[in-house]
């Protein structure tokens, strides 16, 4: 795998974390369909090898609880909710996201290339290589 594509895998794995805690948030999911939903996003599609293992470190960790349920549509289900802990830790891990995300985009949005002029302490006085 190359540099970017490394990258790319690791981003991926920090940030399915966050997405599944919000999918399980909008109320109890089970596994198939946190991978259904997640594949409509190509950038966020996983397989079960990654979707169930971190659902049970989530459980073990205490920020998901779940639940066996019968299905009319073949075997049972087990529906994943968020519990007190969870929820908190979305909230926090949601306002690091938004502060990640707002200050990459400072540095690497569109158009950042090339103008380096918005950079804090710099008066737009400095060319782009800081002299």
């Amino acid at each position: 795998m190359d540099a970017a594509g490394e990258w790319n895998s690791q981003l991926r794995r920090g940030l399915l974390e966050l997405c599944i805690l919000a999918l399980i948030e909008k109320g109890p999911i089970y596994g198939y369909q946190i991978i259904s939903r997640l594949a409509g996003t190509p950038e966020l599609a996983a397989g079960e090898g990654t979707i169930y293992p971190l659902l049970r470190r989530l459980r073990k960790e205490g920020l998901a609880e779940s639940y066996w349920q019968t299905s009319e549509e073949g075997p049972p289900r087990n529906y994943y909710s968020l519990t007190a802990s969870g929820r908190k830790a979305l909230s926090a891990m949601r306002a690091e996201w938004m502060k990640m995300a707002a200050a990459v985009d400072r540095y690497a949005g569109p158009g950042r290339h090339a103008d380096h002029t918005q950079d804090a302490g710099n008066n737009g006085t400095e060319g782009a290589d800081g002299e």
